[in-house]
């Protein structure tokens, strides 16, 4: 299955954050509180796939995990900062 990649806006709403994670990790979790805040206070809608059923992500991003995706391109990995991930979505 692959990203989708998504025309960029500068509109917060017609964004997509995903969220690449796998069962059990701390670090995904810490990088889900920062999304879905910075999600949250902006309305952008997020989603988070499981690299465990996902192949090509799998394949991808095993090693960097947790990934972040804004429109479907890699933003960042392991931590997620966010006043860089607000800057990504507004700018």
């Amino acid at each position: 299955m692959s990203p989708i990649f998504r025309r960029k806006s500068s509109e917060p709403r017609a964004r997509l954050v995903t969220l690449v994670r796998k069962p059990g990790c701390h670090l995904c979790d810490d990088a889900q509180a920062v999304v879905e805040k910075v999600c949250a206070d902006l309305g952008v809608p997020w989603e988070q796939k499981d690299i465990t059923e996902d192949r090509e992500l799998y394949d991808r991003y095993w090693e960097q995990i947790p990934v972040v995706l804004v429109d479907g391109e890699q933003h960042t990995f392991w931590r997620v900062n966010e006043e860089r991930l607000r800057k990504a979505l507004t700018g």
